[in-house]
């Protein structure tokens, strides 16, 4: 298990990067699937930041062991490249999945 440090100045370390690279992994995933309007922009940039927060550290765990990179990185920068990395899947797969419903969705009065 890796050592992610003790007192709080390493625990406030840890929830910065986390929050910086969850909202950059939304804020990247922007350009690669742009939102239709605000209410979809708002929905899934909380949600990739809620996601990033949330799944950071394990996703950053896997990239590191999966890279075979462990012991390369600070744990700061796990973070940040887990929580990115976590928040830019959710952000572009809840996006995609938006355009998939409205697309194949039922029409409203199209019921035969």
């Amino acid at each position: 298990m890796a050592d992610i440090g003790t007192g709080t100045g390493a625990l406030l370390g840890i929830w910065v990067a986390k929050l910086v690279g969850s909202t950059a992994g939304a804020g990247v995933s922007l350009i690669y699937l742009l939102p239709k309007g605000r209410r979809e922009a708002a929905s899934r940039f909380v949600t990739g930041v809620s996601c990033g927060m949330i799944f950071g550290a394990p996703t950053g765990l896997w990239i590191e062991a999966r890279l075979g990179i462990a012991g390369d990185l600070s744990r700061l920068d796990i973070m940040l490249a887990g929580s990115a990395a976590a928040s830019l899947c959710a952000w572009w797969v809840l996006g995609a999945l938006a355009r998939i419903a409205g697309r194949y969705g039922a029409k409203p009065g199209n019921r035969g």
